[in-house]
């Protein structure tokens, strides 16, 4: 077995080298396609890989493509030069959901500095839970406002530290999307949008992913979206 799954990752390795061949030779196109083929059979995405293949679709004019692996890249590391060529991309091409608006930067900010937001909280979590202590030790009574500001305080920390599992966000991959009011086929549809467009997801219902277009709730099927 494990002989087995050494061979694949084996293979896997041969067809990145030779995505990177193809790749520095100018043949972007049969580079992508192994680079795909890779990351599909389970290769991890470096993040050489994901420059590479948005550098490829770019130049095949394969906009959602090229959105997506950049978005993705900048998943991993939040820049404002990424933010905004993420940006410009999208307006030049009608897209919607990459704006660099209040909510993208709230985002953007978050995921920078989210590291030092959660280590000052701790940090402060720390200090009152040591005066708390020191209260009880010395048999000092503890206010009932103490107690509910410590609570909210902790409610504050335990939403903070879950926050990056409830943000997700997804690029549509068909050319025709149906926004609908509820997640059932049978169900009205409110708009059909393209390809490339940038949804934030609030959740998951069977097949259908809740998502916010345009600041309304809607629900679209799971395969017609690219998980950022």
């Amino acid at each position: 077995m494990l002989s087995t799954v050494t061979l694949a990752q084996t293979d896997l390795s041969v067809s990145v080298r030779q995505a990177d061949s193809l790749f520095a030779n100018g043949d972007q196109v049969q580079a992508a396609r192994l680079y795909e083929k890779a990351l599909a059979e389970g290769q991890p995405a470096t993040d050489p890989m994901l420059l590479k293949l948005a550098n490829a679709y770019e130049r095949q004019n394969d906009i959602p493509r090229l959105l997506y692996f950049l978005d993705v890249y900048f998943e991993r590391h939040p820049d404002d030069s990424v933010l905004r060529r993420l940006s410009d991309i999208a307006k030049a091409n009608n897209l919607s959901g990459y704006e660099t608006d209040d909510l993208n930067y709230f985002y953007f900010f978050y995921r920078k500095y989210s590291a030092y937001f959660l280590l000052f909280l701790l940090i402060l979590a720390g200090y009152v839970f040591g005066v708390l202590v020191l209260k009880l030790v010395r048999k000092q009574p503890i206010s009932s406002r103490q107690k509910g500001v410590v609570f909210f305080y902790l409610l504050l920390l335990l939403v903070f530290t879950n926050l990056p599992e409830g943000v997700q966000s997804g690029i549509t991959s068909r050319n025709r999307v149906l926004l609908r009011t509820d997640p059932s086929a049978a169900a009205p549809v409110v708009e059909v949008i393209g390809k490339g467009h940038k949804v934030n997801i609030l959740g998951q219902k069977d097949i259908y992913l809740r998502v916010l277009w345009h600041n309304e709730l809607y629900f679209i099927r799971r395969d017609n979206v690219w998980l950022i």
